[in-house]
């Protein structure tokens, strides 16, 4: 199934060169969503990644580079029904705008794509893509931040400052703010990852929540946990899931998606490269089977 042909494709790139007002221009005067439906929950179709240097899915390290490809699967995952929206930086959202696809769709902009994958700085997660005045300004319903916590990384403590800042600036446009907390670890060649301890992931969260001078519009994006009571019982906060990149497990992923969504403040799922890039390449597969977890009532 296609989701766009190489004449709207080369549309943009011509818009871009002849028209480039008109690229925001559909980004503002797109149809609008109230944020949450009747069960309140939410499924967002995460495709910020490039805007920090993450290219790979699977075996492939640049499966995510190219943006033709890219385009068409985040609108083929936006027609599966169930889907609330999408997560990108602002060349991504424009561009799905000037096709048409984020008519009755939210529209969650990413603001500190700094950590550049790989990088020395990796951890320092700067404010490189939107900032609180221009999600307001184009009519976004919302926008993310990242924040990962590593104890002995001094520039972490600038990013909490500064997501901190970002948290109240939302919360003063009363747009909602998604905050993602990771803990992390330097291993022993120098490299940041992921630190998959529980007790790690129940203190940023216990962190996160309490930045800001206003929690009220607050969203948290955490991974899924087996110990899911423990991790939302940390916070009040609405929780969405994230994806990251299953490989070929991602039963498992979409298993463990399902066993948390019983936890009362889990809220749906923010997932990338698990459905937009799923091991399989069905896209709408991958994307109905997540869209049955977040609504199924919908589904029945």
């Amino acid at each position: 199934m296609s989701g766009i042909d190489r004449k709207a494709y080369s549309e943009i790139i011509e818009a871009r060169v002849r028209a480039p007002e008109s690229l925001r221009t559909a980004l503002t005067s797109r149809r609008r969503r109230e944020l949450v439906g009747d069960d309140g929950n939410m499924l967002i179709v995460a495709v910020d990644h490039t805007a920090r240097g993450m290219l790979a899915a699977g075996s492939d390290p640049l499966a995510v580079a190219d943006r033709y490809t890219l385009l068409d699967r985040v609108v083929r995952a936006l027609r599966v029904p169930g889907v609330d929206g999408v997560m990108a930086s602002a060349d991504i959202l424009e561009e799905l705008a000037f096709l048409g696809a984020l008519d009755d769709v939210l529209a969650i902009g990413t603001m500190n794509r700094g950590g550049i994958i790989g990088a020395r700085w990796e951890l320092d997660d700067r404010l490189t893509a939107y900032d609180p005045d221009h999600i307001e300004e184009y009519g976004l319903d919302g926008g993310k931040t990242l924040v990962r916590i590593e104890d002995t990384d001094a520039g972490v403590a600038r990013t909490l400052e500064m997501v901190a800042a970002l948290s109240t600036e939302m919360a003063d446009r009363k747009i909602m703010n998604m905050i993602e907390p990771l803990p992390y670890v330097i291993d022993e060649t120098g490299r940041a990852r992921l630190d998959s301890s529980v007790e790690r992931l129940i203190k940023v969260v216990a962190i996160a929540s309490g930045l800001g001078s206003c929690s009220a519009y607050t969203w948290l994006k955490l991974p899924a946990s087996e110990r899911m009571a423990e991790v939302a019982g940390a916070t009040t906060m609405p929780i969405v899931m994230l994806g990251g990149d299953p490989g070929a497990d991602a039963a498992r992923t979409f298993a463990g998606w399902q066993a948390a969504m019983a936890e009362p403040n889990v809220r749906g799922l923010v997932a990338g490269r698990a459905l937009v890039y799923p091991e399989d390449g069905d896209v709408e597969k991958a994307v109905t089977a997540a869209a049955q977890i977040v609504h199924p009532s919908e589904g029945k």
